[in-house]
């Protein structure tokens, strides 16, 4: 009798969906087999290579009222060596039942199998007693139950409150990199691609959705199934399900996929720009990549509670709020700007991580750099109107700062450990991976790059892929035989390729410097006669450099391979801009007079210069001043121009550096210089949302530090429309480019900061609450800013989400540094329950807290924190981040603060 219910729970099991409305007894008959003689099979972190998932079919049954699920997964494997073991990941979950069928579908053993865990390494193992042999395929069959996560990993609680404050709860989704695993038994490794089938029971009065299209099936009268059909090839971490009662919008692209964007009922009127920019840029990147999406539909979906910005997960994309809902009322242009980036990323994702997928998490940046590059690539090309293209420079900039710390790492770095793993996920993955493959693109030009990536995509088509794999895709062989291939090859391509071969060096080798060695480039240039000299640091990198000349509007390029070498640039030259837009990533020093020069043609006639290369000339010249290479009052005179500056992006980057030291000296209060640092294009902004994005942004920028600065008419301005705001009952709508600066200068009072309190717990709008937030945080009263911080770690009136955003604001007030370095310090333990060691929210606290400190004894303070902490945090490299931060601010300070001291005493700005 054992026997036979084997076979019918197998086959069973077999018919997706299950049709067994309750998973049977295990107890039912004889007791599993004896673990007492078995130890666990598996010593390493990552599983062995000889089982092979191919095809999963995954029941799940949640409760939304236990916050509990049940569920049964059958994966079909193939063996290749003969092993009684079968090793795959399973993290806190309760195997109830397993066994093992042959591909006739008969049970392994009469019993149940033994099931031995290794929680450390977050794997299972199930012992057949009968060798599972080498070429054959079984199917592992496991009953299993858990319940939601309380975190934003894995399958996990959400909710959310109506407009009437009913409080309604959800379960989904976020298994990048290593959490599939804690929602049910897989191989949860990228490399282990496999096809998957999932059904889902559920309320008739809520929604399911899953990676694929569905049909509805009614069990009975309290119970429907929804069973999705069966996806394509895809790794563990993009697996998603959800079960809501979120309402939705759709349309349908050109090419018939139907692309649909989900929220709570309340904040459906938010998502139609959504829809909108989410179908125009699925149709670029189909055109672009001349890759049809392979599946049928593409939905967006808005979670009230994420961690990060989104999740790529294919055909069903999860957003925080913040990053997919478009209030045109309460939002900004940069508002838009972000959620048109966010979702060009996660559309990218499509193709580069979901279509191909790295081997292995040190290659991350294959999926998050590309993915991050194609966000300039396809909203320059889609909504040209927002000038996406002014933000590169900053997403390379950002790079930089972190990339010249010691505690920097290659883009392609060593990861094992799932906090390893998470740690990967950052600048050096999205930020320096973009800018690489933009230094590429302009290298190869922009066809010859496109055809390079087209060809990767379909050489590894629903399979991974390796850093090298990347570069050998583009060599002259491969290259030659694609352009055979080809069968409408138009003369103006084809001579484009020949170009480039004719020219191509070895791409590995060029390519490896940038992947697998840390650190900028520093690219020292000086005039020698008729020739401009060149010399490279700290290591030895293959760098394309760009250089103009006064002599001529031509682009002059050279490979730089070796730690030295020259260029003829004539003796009439009177200066050189090498770099030009920093299409290169790296720093470039102007020795002798060759600062002097730059500085006196922008003072003269800065038009000669584009205002990406101004922009990138006061990056340049703050970024040497920072390392030793360059005394501020050099980089301070270079500024001193933006007085006739008008584009935006060059005032915004000098605004920034002149913003950050004032936050530095502000914090150690030094009045002669804050008092002194005044911004001339202050009195000539509007408070309005006229303008392009950049111009909003830079309205926005300058308003929100003059008042910062207690520029008189800026005060006067904000405490005006906020009286007004306040005495309509909170209903007066401000143009939403000033919203925070007068919110900032309300909050400063009693009667201000409760009333802007409580509109932050009735919005519906999230961008709008982010701008509450940040007004609330610049309190001069301690103990409202201890107030925040408990309502953010409490998480109900402040969503957990936002918890490491509201102690960074709070640390970015001078009233409260220290408050907020004392409280993570306080609250260590729990931060790390909340939002695990290594994810972004983990290094977003440690960097924010620490980033302004700027003396030996704060240095020392932290340095004792961490290492009161090593046994848990030993892996984190953020901490060495933190540290490295701060030195450099202790050192920026020791060098600079007697010379900022006397040019703002000169009254220059």
């Amino acid at each position: 009798m054992v026997w036979v219910r084997l076979v019918v729970l197998g086959l069973l099991s077999l018919a997706i969906p299950l049709q067994a409305s309750e998973p049977p007894n295990p107890t039912a008959g004889p007791p599993p087999l004896d673990t007492g003689s078995l130890s666990f099979p598996w010593s390493r972190l990552r599983l062995p290579g000889y089982i092979v998932p191919l095809h999963y079919h995954l029941v799940l049954h949640p409760n939304l009222t236990t916050l509990s699920y049940t569920g049964t997964v059958r994966i079909e494997l193939r063996v290749e060596n003969n092993t009684n073991w079968v090793v795959l990941h399973s993290n806190r979950l309760r195997i109830t039942w397993a066994t093992v069928l042959d591909q006739n579908l008969a049970p392994l053993s009469d019993r149940a199998l033994p099931v031995l865990h290794h929680p450390t390494h977050e794997q299972a193992a199930v012992f057949s007693p009968k060798i599972l042999s080498c070429g054959q395929k079984y199917f592992l069959f496991l009953e299993f139950e858990a319940e939601l996560e309380e975190g934003f990993y894995g399958f996990y609680k959400s909710s959310y409150r109506t407009s009437s404050g009913e409080t309604r709860i959800l379960a989904s989704t976020h298994f990048e990199p290593t959490s599939a695993r804690t929602a049910f038994p897989c191989f949860d490794e990228p490399s282990f691609k496999a096809n998957y089938t999932i059904s889902i029971r559920r309320s008739p009065a809520h929604t399911a959705l899953s990676n694929m299209p569905v049909k509805t099936v009614v069990l009975d009268d309290v119970l429907v199934e929804d069973r999705f059909t069966a996806s394509v090839r895809m790794s563990s971490y993009l697996v998603a399900f959800i079960v809501c009662d979120f309402s939705s919008v759709s349309e349908t692209t050109a090419s018939g996929v139907k692309v649909s964007v989900y929220a709570a009922p309340d904040k459906l009127q938010q998502t139609h720009y959504a829809l909108k920019a989410a179908v125009k840029l699925l149709e670029f990147y189909e055109e672009y990549f001349n890759i049809n999406y392979p599946l049928p539909k593409q939905d967006l979906v808005a979670i009230p509670d994420f961690q990060s910005g989104a999740m790529e997960n294919w055909g069903l994309i999860t957003f925080r709020e913040t990053s997919l809902l478009y209030d045109p009322a309460t939002s900004t242009g940069s508002d838009r700007l972000w959620v048109t980036k966010v979702i060009a990323h996660e559309l990218a994702h499509q193709w580069f991580g979901n279509l191909v997928t790295m081997e292995w998490w040190n290659d991350i940046w294959l999926n998050e750099g590309f993915a991050n590059y194609m966000e300039y690539i396809s909203v320059e090309a889609t909504y040209p109107e927002l000038q996406v293209e002014d933000y590169l420079l900053n997403t390379c900039f950002a790079a930089i700062s972190q990339d010249s710390l010691n505690s920097s790492r290659p883009i392609s770095s060593a990861a094992e450990s799932p906090t390893q793993i998470k740690e990967m996920f950052d600048t050096m993955s999205y930020n320096k991976g973009a800018c690489v493959l933009h230094m590429l693109r302009q290298y190869m030009t922009d066809k010859v790059f496109q055809s390079g990536i087209v060809r990767y995509l379909r050489r590894y088509i629903y399979g991974n892929a390796r850093n090298q794999d990347l570069w050998d895709i583009n060599t002259p062989s491969t290259v030659h035989l694609h352009i055979k291939k080809m069968t409408n090859c138009l003369s103006n391509i084809c001579s484009i390729f020949m170009c480039f071969l004719n020219s191509h060096l070895d791409l590995t080798t060029m390519m490896n410097t940038w992947i697998l060695q840390k650190g900028v480039p520093l690219v020292t240039v000086a005039r020698q006669g008729s020739r401009l000299l060149l010399k490279q640091e700290r290591y030895l990198w293959h760098i394309p450099l760009t250089y103009r000349t006064d002599s001529s509007p031509s682009i002059h390029r050279h490979l730089l391979t070796t730690p030295t070498d020259s260029v003829e640039v004539g003796e009439e030259v009177g200066w050189v801009k090498v770099n030009v837009d920093m299409a290169g990533y790296y720093l470039v020093h102007y020795d002798g007079s060759g600062w002097d020069v730059l500085t006196q043609l922008l003072k003269d006639n800065h038009t000669a210069l584009s205002y990406m290369d101004r922009t990138h000339l006061i990056h340049n010249a703050f970024q040497l001043t920072t390392a030793g290479r360059l005394s501020i009052n050099k980089a301070l005179d270079l500024i001193g121009y933006l007085q006739s500056e008008s584009h935006t992006v060059p005032l915004l980057e000098g605004l920034a550096h002149l913003e950050a030291f004032y936050r530095m000296v502000e914090r150690i209060d030094i009045p002669d210089i804050t008092q002194n640092l005044r911004v001339g294009v202050i009195d000539g902004q509007t408070w309005s949302d006229k303008g392009s994005v950049s111009e909003r942004r830079l309205r926005s920028e300058l308003l929100s530090l003059a008042c910062h600065l207690e520029h008189r008419p800026c005060m006067e301005q904000a405490k005006h429309r906020f009286t007004r705001w306040l005495d309509s009952n909170s209903t007066l709508r401000l143009p939403a480019d000033v919203t925070e600066t007068v919110y900032s200068i309300g909050a400063q009072e009693d009667r201000g900061w409760e009333a802007l309190l409580n509109t932050y717990t009735r919005s519906l709008s999230e961008t709008h609450k982010d701008k509450i937030l940040s007004a609330l945080a610049s309190s001069q009263d301690t103990n409202k800013l201890h107030r925040l911080l408990e309502l953010g770690l409490e998480g109900h009136v402040i969503r957990t989400q936002d918890l490491d955003s509201v102690i960074v604001m709070v640390a970015r007030n001078p009233r409260g540094h220290h408050l907020a370095w004392s409280y993570v310090q306080k609250h260590w333990s729990t931060l790390v329950e909340k939002f695990q060691l290594g994810s972004f929210s983990i290094r977003n606290i440690i960097i924010g807290t620490t980033a302004q400190f700027s003396s030996t004894e704060e240095l020392s303070e932290v340095r004792v924190f961490f290492e009161s902490i090593r046994k848990q945090g030993s892996q984190l490299r953020v901490m060495q981040v933190a540290m490295d931060n701060i030195q450099k601010n202790i050192l920026w300070l020791q060098r600079n603060l007697g010379t900022l001291r006397s040019w703002l005493d000169q009254g220059i700005v």
